[in-house]
């Protein structure tokens, strides 16, 4: 046995340094390396804040549904039921901006400051018009073109899924 210990290729930590680094940089959850009679394998979990922010998201309003009185609750759910139909129609218009990324829409900076643009504002090429966050970093979302914004399509704090339209500039 300690001539097979002694044939085996040492492990080191700089190896494994740079291998948890190409995980950070390339956001894999694993990768396995495997050299001579050496074979490496390092794993992550990640969190997936999405799942858990989209909870607290929808049962807010659940919770303000109750508090009205019986017939607001049938007229609350109706409009957010055209308003994704909505939104879906207006994939197709041409100044549509969708989203990216997976992540969370934030139409302000932070709470204490004003939104980035409100509809008919006039923005320029590059302008955020909102953030979105997604695993804890949050990216802006520009003007494609300078333009007017016409509709903004989605809530502030809302999730939001790859693809699906955010505001619309003409």
């Amino acid at each position: 046995m300690s001539s097979e210990s002694r044939s085996r290729t040492p492990i080191s930590p700089k190896i494994v340094r740079e291998l948890a680094e190409i995980l950070r940089e390339t956001e894999l959850t694993e990768i396995e390396v495997e050299r001579d009679d050496l074979r490496l394998r390092v794993a992550r979990e990640i969190p997936a804040p999405q799942v858990v922010q989209a909870a607290p998201m929808a049962a807010a309003p659940t919770a303000a549904a109750p508090m009205a009185a019986a017939p607001a609750t049938p007229t609350a759910a109706p409009p957010e039921t055209p308003a994704p139909q909505d939104a879906t129609d207006m994939s197709a218009h041409p100044g549509v901006v969708k989203s990216p990324m997976v992540g969370t829409a934030y139409l302000q900076p932070n709470p204490d400051s004003p939104a980035f643009c409100a509809v008919g504002d006039s923005v320029k090429e590059g302008d955020t018009i909102l953030l979105i966050e997604a695993m804890k970093t949050f990216n802006p979302i520009t003007a494609e073109k300078s333009g007017k914004i016409a509709e903004i399509l989605i809530e502030d704090g809302q999730p939001v899924e790859y693809g699906e339209p955010l505001f619309i500039l003409v």
